[in-house]
C-alpha cells in the first residue's frame, strides 16, 4: 500500500502546504493542536477538497486538482473514527457494528464479525447500548464498526483525545493488536508523543501546516526537536524481552549490546517491545555509581551536546548502538566537563520506563 498526499490550502488566516508519503502500517501525523493535522486527515477522507494538491492510493487518484478528479468520501471505501465515538444511541452494540456492514463493497473480502469483536475484546457488550458503554469501551466500538466496512484504509483522528488516562490505557493495547493482526493501513492523527511512541511505524511531523520531518518512528521520536514540549522529549527503542520477574514483576528487555529491567505487567519472553526513556529521567556520573536504587545503569558515550534557552542541555548518548537522550541542567555538564566523545554512565529512573 502507498499513500500518496500533496495538499494546499487557505483556511482563514491558516495556510496548509503539506505533502508525505506513506506505507503499511501506521502512519502517525503528529504535531501540536492547531498544526493542520485534522485538515490533512480530512482531506485524505474526501471530507475537505484542497485548494491544489493531490491524493492517491496505490496508483488511484481520489483527489487531483489539476485533472479535476475528486471522488465522493462514500466512494474512497475509508473507515474513520472521531475523537468521539458518534455511535448510533437507539441501537445496541451488535446493530452499530452491524450498521459497518452496510458500507462494505460486495467484492471485498469482509472481515469476520466474530474476529473483530474478539480483536477489540468486546464479545461481553454486544447486547447494551451506547448508554452503557465507558468511553474506552466506545471507541472500540466505533473502531469496529469502522472496520467491518472492509476499509482499504483506516483514518482515526486522535480517537484517545476525549479519553482519561484510565481508559486510553484500556484501548492502546486493542490498537496494537489492530496495528499487528491485521493488514488495513492506518493514518493516525494525535499530538500525544507516548501515543504515537506506542503505535507508530512511521512519523510525519506536521508544524504550523508544513512537514518538519518524517521518517522511522524510532528516528523520528528519539530528535530532540520532535516534541512540542521539552518535557516531553525522550528516545524510543526496541528490544526483545528475555525473562520476567514475578516477585518483584520486573521483565528483562534485550536491546542491541545492553539489558532493561521494566516494571509492571508481565511480559511474554521473545516478545517484540518499545519503551520510551524521558530524557528528564536519564541522570549522567563520569564514574560507575554504587548504592543507586536504580537499575539501568547503562555504559554510554557522549555523541552531541545541545543547548537549550532554559538553562538545560540536551545530550545524544551512544548505549551500545542505542540512542537515549539526557536532559540536565548547564551547571552539571559543566560541573562534570562533559564533551562529546566522552564515556558516561546513563542511570535511568527504572519506574519511568514501560513497555
Amino acid at each position: 500500500m502507498t499513500l500518496i498526499v500533496e495538499a494546499k490550502q487557505k483556511l482563514g488566516a491558516f495556510s496548509l502546504d503539506a505533502a508525505f508519503t506513506s506505507e503499511r502500517g501506521v502512519t502517525a501525523l503528529f504535531g501540536r493542536s492547531g498544526s493542520g493535522k485534522t485538515a490533512m486527515i480530512r482531506i485524505i477522507a474526501g471530507l475537505a477538497r484542497p485548494d491544489a494538491g493531490r491524493v492517491a492510493l496505490d496508483g488511484e487518484a481520489l483527489t487531483d486538482t489539476a485533472t479535476g478528479i475528486f471522488i465522493p468520501k462514500h466512494r474512497r471505501r475509508f473507515g474513520y473514527v472521531f475523537q468521539e465515538a458518534r455511535l448510533f444511541p437507539h441501537l445496541s452494540v451488535r446493530a452499530n457494528l452491524s450498521y459497518g456492514r452496510w458500507f462494505a463493497a460486495r467484492t471485498a473480502g469482509s472481515e469476520s464479525f466474530d474476529r473483530i469483536v474478539d480483536l477489540l475484546g468486546i464479545e461481553t457488550l454486544l447486547a447494551r447500548s451506547p448508554a452503557k458503554l465507558s468511553g474506552g469501551e466506545k471507541q472500540r466500538v466505533a473502531i469496529g464498526r469502522a472496520l467491518l466496512s472492509s476499509p482499504r484504509l483506516l483514518l482515526m483522528d486522535e480517537p484517545l483525545a476525549a479519553l482519561d488516562e484510565a481508559r486510553k490505557a484500556e484501548i492502546l493495547p486493542y490498537l496494537e493488536r489492530l496495528r499487528d493482526e491485521t493488514d488495513i493501513p492506518i493514518v493516525y492523527v494525535s499530538h500525544s508523543i507516548a501515543e504515537v511512541a506506542r503505535l507508530a511505524n512511521h512519523v510525519v511531523v506536521i508544524r504550523d501546516g508544513k512537514v518538519e520531518a518524517t521518517g522511522s518512528a524510532i528516528d523520528i521520536l528519539s530528535r530532540p526537536s520532535t516534541s512540542a514540549d521539552r518535557r516531553e522529549a525522550g528516545a524510543l527503542l526496541e528490544g526483545t524481552v528475555e525473562s520476567f520477574d514475578p516477585l518483584h514483576r520486573l521483565s528483562t528487555v534485550a536491546l542491541k549490546s545492553c539489558r532493561l529491567h521494566i516494571p509492571g505487567a508481565a511480559l511474554a519472553p521473545g516478545k517484540s517491545v518499545r519503551i520510551r526513556i524521558p530524557s528528564r529521567d536519564v541522570m549522567l556520573a563520569t564514574a560507575k555509581p554504587e548504592g543507586l536504587s536504580a537499575l539501568n545503569i547503562l555504559e554510554a558515550r557522549i555523541e552531541q551536546i545541545s543547548p537549550a534557552e532554559d538553562g538545560t542541555v540536551e545530550i545524544r548518548l551512544d548505549c551500545g548502538g542505542d540512542i537515549i537522550l539526557s536532559r540536565i541542567t548547564t551547571l552539571s555538564c559543566e560541573r562534570l566537563d562533559l564533551r562529546p566523545g566522552r564515556a558516561v554512565f546513563a542511570v535511568i529512573k527504572t519506574v519511568a520506563l514501560e513497555a
